[in-house]
């Protein structure tokens, strides 16, 4: 249910609590099952590996799923708004680290402000298309990927795009994705400050629960007086600005702005919102579901390298859990009659 709307009603017009608590029932088991998996991750990793509870391993496991935390943060506005997911992360990733890297020589701030001002004008073109101009969100994100890929790969010749080590400004860009904030990581921070604002605005104000709206019944919302097509539009632009964010740091990390920078990335943020209890067809689902969700797929892909399982393999293991979350979220809104799962 969206912020502040009514309990479901019975046919003699009271509130069901039965429905309530039979919803809430169901999210309960969905959590405590994604925790149960988590834990039984940090089991497994424990006894293959004896670098799995190592400093250095922590550390790196827990920037790795703090920056995938931004990512599908981002994402679950537009799972949320009804419109499935946003296929051009990846691409908006390499385009916002790019745009960094060529804006350092005038310096850090002047970097990260092209990087965030890029992915900002990608959003604003993906939900004015998609929201106003109703154009398949699957089909569009899409196209916008090919494109910019396209003339990433013009405007740099194919080439990647080196930081200048010998400036400042060069300097601390790199240092960016290992930096820490006393004892905490930098990229955790911030994952924290995006999944709390993520949190906040999804369940605390006016735009959380019109979008749930939109999410649950677009035609419905537009007809009660919804801006349906702000509301996209708005979702759409936290998730490139999501995913602008972390491709900053993902560039940071990798020391190269290139456009294969992101790959990947939108079916693991996708995956850990369905994991995490947003519903594929909109208006329902929460951020702290979501972090479970980012928690697992983390924690699964550490497992996996260490065990020595190469990139096709780890996709095609996430592809199985991604089927499995989708399969059980639709026995969950069937078991429902998907008016409170």
């Amino acid at each position: 249910m969206i912020a502040g709307s009514a309990l479901p009603m019975s046919a003699e017009g009271t509130p069901d609590v039965r429905a309530t608590r039979s919803g809430r029932a169901r999210r309960a088991v969905r959590a405590a099952g994604v925790l149960t998996i988590v834990l039984a991750l940090v089991v497994v990793g424990a006894l293959v590996s004896p670098d799995f509870l190592s400093a250095t391993n922590l550390v790196n496991a827990i920037r790795a799923v703090a920056l995938l935390g931004i990512v599908a943060t981002g994402v679950a506005f537009v799972t949320y708004s009804g419109h499935y997911a946003d296929l051009s992360v990846p691409v908006v990733m390499a385009a916002s680290g790019t745009a960094v890297v060529a804006a350092l020589p005038a310096g850090l701030a002047a970097g990260a402000l092209a990087g965030l001002g890029t992915a900002a004008a990608l959003g604003l073109v993906n939900g004015y298309v998609i929201g106003y101009l109703r154009a398949n969100p699957i089909v569009w994100t899409l196209v916008t990927a090919s494109v910019l890929d396209g003339v990433l790969r013009w405007l740099y010749s194919g080439q990647q795009v080196y930081p200048d080590a010998t400036h400042l400004a060069g300097r601390r860009f790199l240092a960016l994705y290992g930096a820490s904030i006393g004892p905490a990581p930098l990229v955790l921070v911030l994952s924290g400050l995006v999944i709390a604002a993520g949190h906040l605005l999804l369940s605390r104000t006016r735009f959380g629960a019109e979008l749930a709206l939109v999410g649950s019944a677009a035609e419905a919302a537009r007809l009660s007086g919804v801006a349906v097509g702000r509301r996209v539009l708005g979702a759409f632009m936290l998730s490139s600005l999501a995913a602008g964010l972390g491709g900053v740091l993902l560039t940071s990390l990798n020391k190269v702005g290139a456009p294969y920078v992101g790959r990947g990335y939108d079916f693991s943020a996708v995956t850990a919102v369905v994991l995490g209890g947003v519903a594929l067809s909109g208006g329902r689902g929460s951020v702290p579901g979501v972090l479970g969700g980012v928690l697992l797929i983390g924690l699964l892909a550490n497992v996996l390298t260490l065990l020595g399982v190469g990139t096709f393999g780890q996709s095609v293991v996430q592809g199985v859990v991604f089927i499995a979350a989708v399969a059980w979220q639709q026995r969950e809104l069937r078991g429902a009659g998907r008016d409170d799962a």
